[in-house]
């Protein structure tokens, strides 16, 4: 049978490996998780419940919480099994997006947990006409706890509305994370995910009740399309936040998972810290762990050192990469990265230390699969996006002819290919193309095909057609890859490149403070005061020089740094006082946002031309 409807995944879990922990999270320091019928029955309980709280077939309900949960998971099925719509939200965001998603969507009811919350929605509730109750995930959260909309032996009830769910129906509205301006509320069909997940499933290097990690937010449709996967699969799913990671009773470590999702700048931190640690060492330690390091530079998948080669990695792995491989649990099968570009060298240290990353490649609108690297021989490449998933078709536009030769817009055809803007049937009519009956989405994303010794063609993304400038040379430049390698430096800890219409390119450089302070203290012999300070010093700006200096060459001669200026601000998506900060919840860059902020230290790189 092939499954299209999202809560078929489950109930073929259930049917064919049933987990005693099908999904568990902490629960005062402890987990509890719910077995597989435990999930199915509580799912379709509530189902019941909010038909009988006067809910209908195509009511669209929010669901917002900070943790990932087995509640949040629930919530979802039970609205697929009442034929309901979930728009899942971020956490995250301010209480004036939450109120023009939900007035936009006419959302009846939000499910919320706990923290902030109930405090951001209900300071909005009286603007968005239709939110009628705050339900909790969590007790004493909303004006009402979940729990007490459960009524259980209604099967036949739930089964009748189950039936009438078709795949083509609307399933859930996911409000992307608005770079450029208001968000926009992606449509999807039960058949949209269903058919990633399909395609996924047999990519992943997984068995039926090995431990998957969720700590992504399951309101992003990468993370949660991958609970699916999990499910489809039969995987023991360990649901947690991002805080809750690291150190020796961290997640990573003592959960030990098998798999698990995650973006590139969580791999970058991971790194840092690894870095940090070594720089902390002394004498033969530290040198041993930056020979280490450097032996990663040359790894590329499917290599196998021999000789004296041989012997060094072997030498490498029992005395640094072992420990390592010890900080995340010592089982990782595989990660995917995907929600932005992941940096080559992060790729390499970790798979390199038998902890194997893969990069996939989509988007919200996709559903969101488009492209994965594989986790087996000759089907992964560096720097690549992966080969094209088998039920997508995947062509590139250079009709306007502003790429290079062999690149252009990559447009994706199949089912994956959402509905529609929720709403929004010009921007629809702008983002789907219909041609010889095929519908194509248009990414915005820039892209070319590398082909494999074998003829295997891999996607490659060269950059964002909405992110690519020009200057007023008229010169084309596309600042991803640009911004990717510089942050591959341990010095960076985040970059955006400046040049539109302006005569050459130059970039607003945030540090990377902890490497900084070493720098300071065991090569300049600077006293560390705080960032603002520092980036005012002539030794440190001197120091990145440095870097521009060793990285412009890689590039061409109008894509090189002509100037750049260090900002002492750490980008993020919340500021510390609670406003919104530069960061989308995706950790993607809002290049708007940040050219107003530093409108005058921008200009003031010009000032001289």
């Amino acid at each position: 049978m092939t499954i299209t409807r999202l809560f078929e995944f489950i109930e073929f879990q259930a049917k064919n490996y049933p987990q005693e922990k099908s999904f568990g999270s902490r629960i005062d320091h402890e987990w509890k998780f719910y077995s597989t019928k435990e999930l199915i029955s509580t799912a379709k309980s509530l189902a019941s419940g909010l038909l009988k709280n006067g809910f209908h077939r195509g009511d669209n309900i929010a669901i917002i919480s900070y943790k990932n949960q087995p509640e949040w998971i629930i919530v979802d099925l039970a609205l697929q099994y009442a034929g309901m719509v979930s728009v899942p939200l971020y956490p995250t965001i301010s209480p004036g997006e939450y109120e023009y998603i939900m007035k936009e969507a006419d959302c009846k009811a939000a499910f919320i947990g706990q923290g902030d919350l109930q405090t951001k929605v209900n300071n909005v509730k009286q603007n968005i006409p239709s939110l009628k109750i705050l339900v909790g995930l969590d007790p004493e959260v909303g004006d009402v706890y979940w729990k007490d909309w459960l009524i259980p032996g209604n099967e036949s009830i739930i089964d009748q509305s189950r039936s009438q769910v078709n795949p083509s129906d609307l399933v859930t509205i996911i409000y992307t994370s608005g770079t450029t301006g208001k968000p926009k509320g992606v449509m999807l069909s039960h058949l949209n995910v269903a058919s990633c997940i399909r395609q996924v499933k047999d990519l992943l290097p997984v068995k039926a009740g090995d431990k998957a990690l969720s700590f992504l937010p399951i309101c992003h449709i990468f993370e949660r399309a991958a609970t699916y996967a999990y499910s489809f699969v039969g995987l023991q799913v360990y649901q947690t936040g991002t805080d809750n990671l690291g150190g020796d009773q961290g997640d990573l470590k003592t959960v030990a998972p098998h798999f698990f999702t995650c973006v590139p700048r969580l791999l970058e931190k991971v790194y840092e810290r690894i870095y940090n640690r070594g720089e902390d060492l002394t004498g033969i330690k530290k040198k041993l762990f930056f020979w280490a390091l450097k032996l990663t530079d040359q790894y590329e998948f499917d290599w196998k050192p021999t000789g004296l080669a041989g012997i060094q990695w072997k030498i490498a792995d029992r005395l640094i990469f072992s420990k390592w491989r010890e900080a995340l649990g010592n089982q990782v099968k595989g990660i995917v990265t995907g929600s932005a570009p992941c940096p080559a060298k992060i790729i390499r240290v970790f798979s390199a230390a038998g902890i194997p990353v893969r990069e996939a490649y989509g988007l919200t609108e996709a559903s969101p699969g488009i492209s994965v690297n594989e986790f087996i021989p000759g089907k992964a490449i560096i720097g690549t996006v992966g080969t094209v998933l088998p039920e997508v078709e995947v062509i590139l536009d250079n009709s306007d002819k502003i790429y290079k030769e062999n690149e252009g817009e990559i447009l994706c055809a199949g089912d994956n290919v959402m509905m529609g803007y929720y709403k929004q049937p010009q921007l629809t009519e702008e983002a789907l193309k219909h041609v010889d009956g095929k519908t194509w989405l248009c990414t915005g994303d820039i892209g070319t095909f590398i082909a494999a010794k074998d003829g295997t063609r891999f996607l490659k993304i060269t950059d964002r057609k909405k992110e690519l400038f020009k200057t007023s040379g008229g010169k084309y430049v596309a600042p991803a890859p640009i911004e990717s390698r510089f942050k591959e430096e341990f010095l960076i800890d985040n970059i955006m490149l400046i040049g539109d219409g302006l005569k050459f390119v130059s970039a607003l450089v945030v540090p990377a403070e902890e490497p900084l302070k070493h720098w300071c203290k065991e090569q300049a012999k600077i006293n560390y005061t705080n960032l603002s300070e520092m980036v005012k010093r002539p030794e440190v700006i001197s120091l990145y020089q440095t870097v521009v200096n060793t990285i412009n060459p890689e590039f061409g001669h109008i894509e090189q740094l002509k100037k750049f200026t260090l900002v002492a601000d750490q980008w993020a998506v919340i500021k510390e006082d609670g406003t919104e900060g530069e960061l989308t919840p995706t950790l993607k860059l809002k290049r708007r946002k940040l050219k107003e902020k530093y409108k005058t230290v921008i200009e003031s790189m010009y000032a001289e031309e």
